[in-house]
C-alpha cells in the first residue's frame, strides 16, 4: 500500500521552474510534520523545506526565497514550489512525515514515513 508518493520531477534548465507533489495517505497526513528532502549522488540525505499542521514552514538557507512549501488540506497533498534552478539543486526529492518532537525540524531522523522519491535534473 503507497502511503507517500512523490510526482513532478523532470529535467529543466538553470533558472527554469517545476512543482512537486506529494500525495499522503489520510492517517500519514495527520502526522504534525510534513518535509522535503533531496539526496544527490554519494551524498546524504538534506533537509529542504517542512510545515506543520498550524501552517508554520522551515526552510534551509540556500533554498529560501527559491523554494516554497505548501499543503492542500483537502487533497491530503504536500506541495514544494521550486524557482530559479539551480544545476546544485540536482538530486532525488523525497516527501516525508514524522511524529512531533524537538530540536531540527528538517533532521531526517525525525521522519519515520517516506516516499521514494522523484528526480529533479537542473542542466546549464
Amino acid at each position: 500500500q503507497v502511503q507517500v508518493e512523490e510526482s513532478g520531477g523532470g529535467s529543466v534548465p538553470a533558472g527554469g521552474s517545476l512543482r512537486l507533489s506529494c500525495a499522503i495517505s489520510e492517517s500519514l497526513y495527520s502526522r504534525y510534520c510534513l518535509g522535503w528532502f533531496r539526496q544527490a549522488p554519494g551524498k546524504g540525505r538534506e533537509g529542504v523545506a517542512s510545515i506543520e499542521r498550524d501552517g508554520s514552514t522551515s526552510y534551509v538557507g540556500s533554498m529560501k526565497g527559491r523554494f516554497t512549501i505548501s499543503k492542500d488540506n483537502a487533497k491530503n497533498t504536500l506541495y514544494l514550489q521550486m524557482n530559479s534552478l539551480k544545476p546544485e539543486d540536482t538530486a532525488i526529492y523525497y516527501c516525508a512525515a514524522g511524529p512531533r518532537g524537538t530540536g531540527y525540524v528538517l533532521n531526517p531522523s525525525r521522519y519515520n514515513s517516506w516516499g521514494q522519491g522523484t528526480q529533479v535534473t537542473v542542466s546549464s
